[in-house]
């Protein structure tokens, strides 16, 4: 996605890189560790001009740029994602700190969701998957489950309830 596709970002929008501000950990990597650390996420899609949020297993690549994940073909976020590609992934680490709120971090990647079903990149991206989520190895490649990829354009780090952070996976920011 280029940022143009989404007019809140721009060059200003970003915080620039870990090095100009000292002392601070690289969003990438932050973001990094945060994603390793969470095996779900909360993905939000809309249908019918109404929101909604579905919790999912998910991947994403090393360089931070496609996550993947199942789902159900009979159900309200299969028929969003086919409605409507524009989603938001958020995962977050709130419950490793339910009693210290400046403590929790999020972020949200904002990106388009794409059904790879019958693709040449199936295998790799259910790999991907199945190597985090062993569990979903049968659900993967059943008819009754699409996969999909979310092609990211951005990633918004938050932390201590307020301080924001804006970073693109291949420097789009």
């Amino acid at each position: 996605m280029n940022p143009t596709d989404d007019p809140s970002l721009s060059a200003e929008g970003s915080d620039g890189p870990a090095e100009d501000r000292p002392g601070e950990e690289d969003v990438a990597a932050i973001i990094k560790r945060l994603v390793d650390g969470e095996p779900f996420c909360v993905l939000c899609t809309q249908g019918q001009g109404w929101p909604y949020g579905s919790l999912v297993a998910y991947a994403i690549s090393d360089d931070l740029a496609t996550a993947v994940f199942t789902t159900p073909r009979d159900t309200r976020k299969f028929r969003n994602l086919l409605e409507c590609e524009h989603v938001a992934l958020l995962i977050d680490n709130r419950s490793q700190f339910p009693d210290e709120l400046m403590k929790i971090e999020a972020a949200t990647a904002t990106g388009r969701a794409v059904l790879i079903d019958g693709t040449e990149d199936f295998e790799r991206w259910a790999d991907l998957l199945v190597q985090r989520h062993p569990y979903l190895a049968a659900a993967v490649r059943s008819p009754s489950h699409g996969l999909f990829r979310v092609d990211i354009a951005s990633y918004f780090h938050v932390c201590r309830l307020q301080e924001v952070r804006h970073w693109s996976p291949g420097g789009l920011a």
